[in-house]
């Protein structure tokens, strides 16, 4: 305890110091990322004030005038804001819910692989989509569904069907963007569960095994919960991009005839911060959506911290 006192009155410009003399390698070491999240990350959150502006390029964030919370107000009185938001929550949610456990059951498969070429072979073809440009999958995804020479439109016309136009129907493209999303992303996922997985302590196997434990019990009773808590993590993770679904393979692949059920909130942002130039407008609608984040991230932290034992913070 007087230890503790001792330390806790030594001024903090002289702690600092002796860390600084004691680690100055280490801080050397993460000064490089350091400045790039302050200059790529927070410094640019200053411009988050012509949310409350007309902002004008020419007047500059000086001399455009501010209108308080004008903006927000017009962005939840129109008419596109719940439609914005039902889209935006279901192909997250969806995501979520059926893209999340992909990657723990494909790490878990692979750990119990013990051919190593095949493990190898499995890991490679399933980590390949990740890389593919967001580009060369929409050209995929519609070649494949192309009402008279995509693939699956061939096979159902072998069953006896007729042709679909899966991206002209509204209730086609919530299913189509998720199975894509995960089957580009499951592989590379997987990663940092595999690695949870490899840190499990062997001898728990090995007692479970002169127990009399099938490879099932094992992974229910030993697997799982040693990697419950990185888990956890992901799953606050993901938890704060409910409302960040990304426009890039949206946009790509959605059209007027799908616009009902394809349009996000980042996809209206584009549409009306960089193609009609209401910049003020897409910030105040961003910033909205980089709060609800914020707090889906504190309470899927705070709720996670009394289930179980981890959390960020």
């Amino acid at each position: 305890m007087e230890n503790q006192l001792a330390v806790t009155n030594v001024p903090f410009s002289v702690r600092f110091m002796r860390a600084w003399r004691r680690d100055k390698l280490l801080w050397l070491l993460i000064t490089p990322g350091l400045l790039f999240v302050l200059v790529f990350a927070y410094f640019p959150m200053y411009g988050l004030v012509i949310a409350f502006q007309n902002f004008s390029p020419y007047k500059g964030i000086g001399g455009s005038t501010w209108v308080g919370f004008a903006h927000f107000q017009d962005f939840f009185q129109s008419s596109d804001f719940w439609r914005l938001i039902k889209n935006t929550v279901l192909i997250s949610l969806y995501t979520l819910i059926f893209g999340f456990p992909i990657p723990i059951l494909l790490a878990i498969v692979l750990n119990e692989i013990n051919t190593k070429w095949f493990k190898r072979v499995v890991q490679t073809v399933s980590y390949l989509p990740y890389f593919i440009s967001v580009v060369v999958v929409c050209g995929m995804i519609k070649d494949f569904l192309n009402p008279s020479t995509g693939v699956i439109n061939h096979f159902i016309e072998l069953l006896g069907g007729e042709p679909i136009y899966f991206l002209t129907r509204p209730e086609y493209f919530k299913p189509i963007y998720v199975i894509s999303q995960i089957w580009q992303t499951m592989g590379w996922n997987s990663i940092i569960y595999l690695a949870a997985v490899a840190g499990i302590d062997q001898g728990l196997y090995e007692a479970a095994t002169i127990d009399g434990a099938s490879r099932i019990k094992m992974i229910w009773h030993i697997t799982l919960p040693s990697i419950l808590p990185t888990v956890s993590i992901m799953l606050i993770m993901n938890m704060g991009s409910i409302l960040s679904v990304g426009y890039e393979k949206i946009i790509l692949l959605y059209n007027d005839a799908t616009l009902s059920s394809a349009d996000v909130i980042s996809t209206y942002v584009y549409r009306r911060g960089l193609v009609q130039a209401e910049y003020s407008f897409g910030a105040a609608v961003g910033l909205f959506q980089n709060v609800i984040n914020f707090t889906l991230v504190v309470a899927a932290n705070y709720i996670v911290r009394h289930l179980t034992e981890s959390s960020l913070w």
